[in-house]
């Protein structure tokens, strides 16, 4: 896919400037300046920690970082000497957004902090990213994905049954804390259009973390049993799990009694539907395990990408479980314009489709920037 020439994105015009590091505040970044924000990225004289997180590298800086720092512009700043602080605040003056994930205290310390700066700039929208807040018991702690996923009880309903708690196989709180981040920004964004003032908006990865534990929290809130592993196989809903064919793994999602229906009669088992242990959601999940070898015996032989596509022309969500090669190269990613490539870079492209203000990419990680581009300059 070729970059977008214009820039008539929901945020052109929005200059966001990211001192953030890691995973959270970037990925904000990066959706920020995926819908049009003129993203300005300063970096420490180092570099941000992730360009060495690699293998793969280009360059010497790590696929990770070029995954997270895209329709940004680079610059490096050292806030520990009194000319990168003042760089600073002369680009605060002319910052719609500015995001930060410094440990707590560490900008109060430099005399940059929010409270310390609130009053210079009314307007600014400070977007800080943290583990856990700011205050509380935990307040100021430093916070990892992989720790907060321990933490906030997720591990604990992640992995098989009869297996230990399993991290999930991505940065997900992470990358939900980022997704909240700009949620939080544009409720900001909105909230100035009417008093003409900023504000601070705080995502944790704490609180993303407790904020994903549906529905296994609704259960506990309800039941008091507290949720157990589940494998692949939903804690509410039955049959949504994997089962094993001639081919590999199919993940069936059946949402509903009139889709068990739909099912039993395109693997030829009509009469499953009917029988009183599987007639409703409710005996379904209750009777789960022997449903479940019933269908591994009968669909042993079958294969599970054809057997995929007849369940989803009938109404019936299911789907071969795929690679990520796989996935990324599938043609429906294609035409969901869901890998950008500018030049020699490819990443994933913007999930969210906009009719009259689309996505665009303008700058391919590590183009260089000394500062925001004038108003109405299109950014190519």
């Amino acid at each position: 896919m070729t970059p977008h020439i214009s820039n008539p994105s929901a945020l052109a015009g929005i200059r966001v400037l990211d001192i953030s590091r890691i995973l959270g505040g970037p990925f904000c970044g990066q959706v920020l300046g995926d819908h049009g924000a003129d993203v300005l990225k300063i970096e420490p004289p180092q570099g941000d920690d992730t360009r060495t997180w690699g293998p793969p590298f280009r360059d010497g800086v790590a696929s990770y970082y070029y995954g997270l720092n895209r329709n940004k512009r680079v610059q490096q700043l050292d806030f520990s000497t009194e000319a990168g602080r003042q760089r600073l605040l002369e680009l605060m003056a002319d910052a719609d957004v500015l995001v930060e994930n410094f440990k707590s205290g560490t900008m109060e310390k430099w005399g940059i902090g929010y409270a310390q700066l609130a009053e210079r700039f009314p307007r600014l929208i400070w977007c800080r990213v943290s583990g856990f807040g700011s205050d509380g018991p935990l307040g100021g702690l430093p916070g990892y994905d992989a720790a907060v996923q321990a933490m906030s009880g997720l591990m604990s309903i992640n992995g098989e049954a009869e297996g230990g708690p399993l991290r999930v196989g991505l940065p997900v709180v992470d990358m939900v804390t980022g997704l909240n981040a700009v949620i939080g920004v544009l409720l900001a964004l909105q909230a100035r259009q009417a008093s003409g003032k900023g504000q601070l908006v705080e995502a944790a990865l704490y609180d993303s973390g407790l904020s994903l534990l549906h529905p296994h929290a609704a259960n506990w809130f309800m039941s008091g049993r507290t949720p157990q592993r589940t494998g692949n196989g939903h804690p509410n809903i039955y049959p949504y799990d994997t089962v094993d064919t001639a081919t590999g793994p199919i993940f069936l999602a059946v949402g509903n009694d009139r889709q068990f229906a739909i099912f039993c009669r395109t693997i030829g088992m009509p009469e499953l539907a009917e029988q009183d242990d599987y007639r409703s959601n409710e005996q379904r999940s209750v009777h789960r395990a022997a449903l479940k070898v019933l269908l591994q015996e009968r669909l042993a032989g079958a294969d599970a990408q054809l057997l995929a596509e007849q369940l989803m022309a009938s109404g019936v969500p299911a789907a071969a479980v795929l690679d990520v090669p796989q996935a990324l190269t599938h043609p429906h990613t294609q035409h969901r314009e869901m890998v950008v490539q500018m030049g020699d870079y490819q990443g994933l492209g913007a999930p969210v489709k906009l009719s009259r203000t689309p996505a665009s990419y303008r700058h391919a990680p590590l183009t260089p920037g000394a500062g925001f581009l004038p108003q109405g300059e299109p950014g190519v």
